[in-house]
């Protein structure tokens, strides 16, 4: 056999090998396309895997699986075999130009796919209250002469407390852009908006504020706060709570809602701190009552309109408030056309992980719920809209106790009588969503 015949029987080999490679490597990658997600400044890349090797689908991921393929080649063992006739060279020459295209096709399908992420957070503030009396409310405990001894000094540092936990939501994937929008509960009024989105930091993020002066007793209200970077507000109301009993007398506090665009998609959040735990489980289930019933009225006018509830339920995901009368659900698979997704359900009861404790026990209060258009619910990763990627609670070694009969709690701002220093007796939690670009 000739010298000719040899090396032409060898590159055969080599081609139908690398073909069938190359057609593995496409199937595996068209289906597990999105295997992981690395979000760099607010971009996220696809990290796809072919065989044991891993790339990163950017620029140079064209160049790296070339020069894996090449190395295969060079790894593969010069096999012996006669009679190679001049119709088989021809068919492996077509194959060759073949392998060729695909070499080019592969790559270049998942070049260049780029989402972009968003953070959604909710924190209360616990008492973020200013120094001075507002006529009609029961804000006495914060004046300098009131219980808590509430002067410049202490509202100063609180501002500062508060505004480096709002600028740290988000940044566990979003280094240096932080949170789109957060939901804030217990907020005084504008003038404490104004000095906490005027803190340094807070100003030069550009973050803004939406808040709406609501009827409760105590004075304190729900806000949200946005970065107009990524969130465009278009309209703000604050649906009233409805006492069902036909109570007058104790006004509380409404439903923050506000609608816009969150990166183009059209999106309504809904701001709650529903009646505390020292009122009656059906006074929350009221609660939840009106706002499901909010929300159908909403998605039934826009069926392409995105819901996201959030707030201090002073409920756990479970409790009939938020699974039955809202209708948040545990598992994704089981929300309805108008009901919501709750991942805070299964961090609490398998986890064991919350945002507030009391006696040794946690509890989680703090929560976000989305709407079903807001899901993968068919698992199709289609990401042409705002989609739910992932959730935590936020937590800092700063935000908790570390000594004395509360460690391990989170650290509030005052607590038996003795000011702290500290946060608040809540920790926040966070979403992320995100979008082809």
């Amino acid at each position: 056999m000739s010298k000719q015949c040899k090396v032409t029987k060898n590159i055969a080999f080599r081609v139908g090998f690398l073909l069938i490679l190359t057609y593995k490597a496409q199937k595996y990658l068209a289906e597990r396309t999105f295997l992981t997600l690395e979000c760099y400044s607010r971009v996220y890349i696809i990290k796809v895997r072919a065989r044991e090797q891993y790339y990163y689908n950017a620029a140079e991921a064209e160049k790296k699986e070339t020069d894996a393929l090449l190395f295969r080649e060079k790894e593969l063992p010069l096999w012996e075999k006669e009679n190679v006739n001049m119709r088989t060279t021809t068919k492996m020459r077509k194959a060759f130009l073949l392998l060729a295209l695909l070499m080019v096709i592969v790559p270049s399908a998942f070049a260049q796919k780029k989402f972009g992420c968003y953070a959604v957070g909710f924190y209360n503030q616990e008492n973020l209250f200013d120094t001075i009396h507002d006529a009609g409310k029961n804000d006495y405990d914060f004046l300098p002469n009131g219980s808590y001894h509430w002067n410049k000094m202490k509202y100063e540092h609180k501002l500062a407390n508060m505004a480096k936990v709002l600028l740290e939501i988000g940044q566990d994937k979003l280094p240096g852009i932080g949170a789109s929008v957060i939901g804030l509960s217990e907020v005084e009024n504008d003038n404490v908006m104004r000095d906490l989105t005027n803190q340094p930091k807070m100003k030069e993020r550009g973050f803004k504020y939406i808040h709406i002066e609501g009827p409760d007793k105590r004075g304190i209200d729900c806000a949200l706060l946005y970065n107009p970077r990524f969130f465009t507000p278009e309209k703000s109301w604050l649906q009233p709570y409805i006492y069902e009993n036909g109570d007058t007398t104790h006004a509380t506090r409404g439903f923050l809602t506000v609608q816009g665009k969150l990166t183009g998609d059209n999106i309504t959040f809904v701001v709650c701190h529903w009646p505390s735990r020292g009122a009656e489980g059906k006074f929350r289930d009221w609660g939840g009552k009106q706002v499901r019933h909010m929300t159908d009225s909403i998605m039934k006018a826009d069926p392409d309109m995105r819901v996201v509830v959030m707030g201090d339920m002073n409920d756990d995901p479970d409790n009939t408030s938020m699974a039955k009368f809202l209708g948040a659900k545990k598992k994704m698979e089981d929300v309805g056309k108008h009901d919501f997704f709750n991942p805070w359900w299964t961090i609490l009861r398998d986890k064991g992980q919350g945002t507030l404790s009391y006696k040794g026990g946690w509890n989680l209060f703090d929560q976000i719920v989305m709407s079903r258009n807001l899901l993968d619910v068919k698992k199709s990763k289609d990401y042409k809209h705002l989609t739910l990627h992932s959730w935590h609670i936020f937590r800092r070694d700063y935000l908790i106790q570390q000594e004395g009969k509360y460690k391990g709690s989170p650290l509030r701002t005052t607590a038996g009588g003795v000011w702290l220093d500290g946060y608040s007796d809540h920790l926040p939690t966070v979403t992320y969503f995100v979008k082809e670009l």
